[in-house]
């Protein structure tokens, strides 16, 4: 059994302090968040799509069986109501605003910012499922073995995942930039 520190305050909820959740939340929202949007793509649903992970969260508390950390639990949930919200609304409509990716290589701003702009149009055209494995990978810096308990996959299943989108990322990005694709 891993020993979490929000375990704590799961006793606290579970004994009817229902208010320690809050810190829960308060605790996970960016990230949760930050899961959501990478899935969903549009900031009001993906705020939609948070607070309904934390509230289906609430709901299976008591179903917790601590084998993982609440944080893996907790991702899971949101990345499986994320990817519900995605399905049922099916658009493909993008805010790509929060998304901050760094580089030390020394790149003007307006570098940096060509840059993703092909990068984020280029990802528009992937699945769903080619997204969310960059994203939690790269953006969110999940190991492989926490994306493959969030995603319900085996992590070798993850890290092949990975590979393809990858190869279909630049795929995409030949086929935006056609030849200015090789100076990225």
């Amino acid at each position: 059994m891993t020993r979490d520190p929000d375990y704590l305050i799961i006793d606290r909820i579970l004994g009817g302090e229902t208010d320690a959740y809050a810190i829960l939340v308060n605790r996970y929202k960016r990230y949760v968040y930050a899961i959501t949007l990478k899935i969903i793509m549009a900031d009001g649903e993906a705020e939609e799509a948070a607070q309904d992970a934390f509230l289906k969260a609430f709901n299976a508390l008591k179903n917790f069986n601590r084998e993982s950390k609440f944080s893996t639990w907790l991702y899971r949930i949101a990345f499986n109501t994320a990817v519900s919200y995605q399905r049922r609304a099916k658009r493909r409509e993008t805010d790509i605003e929060g998304l901050h990716i760094t580089s030390d290589s020394g790149e003007s701003g307006l570098e940096k910012e060509d840059k993703m702009k092909f990068i984020h149009k280029a990802m528009e055209r992937m699945s769903e499922s080619d997204r969310s494995v960059l994203s939690l990978f790269y953006l969110q810096e999940f190991s492989l073995d926490e994306i493959a308990e969030i995603t319900q996959t085996p992590a070798n299943t993850i890290k092949v995942r990975i590979h393809r989108a990858r190869v279909r990322l630049a795929d995409e990005l030949k086929r935006i930039l056609k030849t200015e694709a090789l100076t990225l």
